[in-house]
C-alpha cells in the first residue's frame, strides 16, 4: 500500500483528443501557423473540459512540431502541468536533452498567452531561441481571473537578452475568445 492510501496515477498526461488535434508530419512555417496550433490547443482543452484555457507547442527551425502541450493543472493535481511546461518537457523527452538548442538547431515556443512567473523561467533555462505569445498577461488575468505571478518589468527585454526573440499579440483576439470562453463555462483558476 502506498504512503496515505494514495492511489496510484492511472490517467495520462495528455487526453486522447490531443492526438487527433496534432499533426507531426506537417510543416508549420510561419508564426501565423504555429500560434494558430497553440490556440486551437487551448480551444480544444476548454471545449473538451480537460484543464485550462492554455496550448502551447514546441517547433524546430524548419517548421516541425516537437510537441504539444495544454494546460492539465486540475486534472493532474499538479501546479507544474502548465502548456508550456508540458509542451517543454515533451520537446525534451523526444530530444532526449534538457537544452533543446545544443544541437545548434534553433527553436520556437508558441503558447495561446504570455507565460506566467514559472513558465517564463523555463523558456529560460530550456534552450527555446524565439517564443510567440497570443493573448497578454492582462488579458489572463481580466477574461479569465488568473494570477499570472511576477515578472521582471521588463520581461521581454530580458529574454531577448538572452537571445530569445519574443513576438507578441499574434491572433491575441483569437487567444482573448478562448479565455473568455473559458470563464464563461466556470473554468478553474490554476
Amino acid at each position: 500500500m502506498r504512503a496515505g492510501n494514495a492511489r496510484p496515477q492511472t490517467e495520462p498526461l495528455l487526453p486522447p483528443w490531443l492526438t487527433d488535434a496534432i499533426d507531426f508530419g506537417r510543416r508549420y512555417r510561419d508564426a501565423d501557423a504555429r500560434i494558430a496550433l497553440a490556440i486551437e490547443l487551448a480551444r480544444r482543452n476548454v471545449e473538451h473540459a480537460t484543464g485550462g484555457p492554455f496550448g502551447a507547442a514546441v517547433f524546430d527551425e524548419s517548421g516541425r512540431l516537437i510537441a504539444a502541450g495544454i494546460n492539465r493543472v486540475e486534472p493532474l493535481a499538479s501546479s507544474l502541468a502548465h502548456a508550456e511546461i508540458v509542451a517543454l518537457a515533451g520537446a525534451q523527452r523526444r530530444l532526449g536533452r534538457a537544452r533543446l538548442n545544443e544541437d545548434g538547431r534553433r527553436y520556437t515556443l508558441a503558447t495561446s498567452a504570455q507565460p506566467c512567473c514559472q513558465c517564463y523561467g523555463a523558456i529560460v533555462w530550456a534552450g527555446i531561441d524565439e517564443l510567440l505569445v497570443g493573448a497578454r498577461a492582462d488579458d489572463t488575468e481580466s477574461l479569465a481571473g488568473f494570477d499570472e505571478g511576477p515578472l521582471p518589468a521588463d520581461w521581454t527585454g530580458e529574454l531577448e537578452r538572452r537571445g530569445i526573440r519574443v513576438t507578441r499579440d499574434l491572433r491575441r483576439e483569437e487567444a482573448r475568445v478562448v479565455l473568455a470562453d473559458y470563464a464563461r463555462r466556470g473554468g478553474r483558476r490554476y
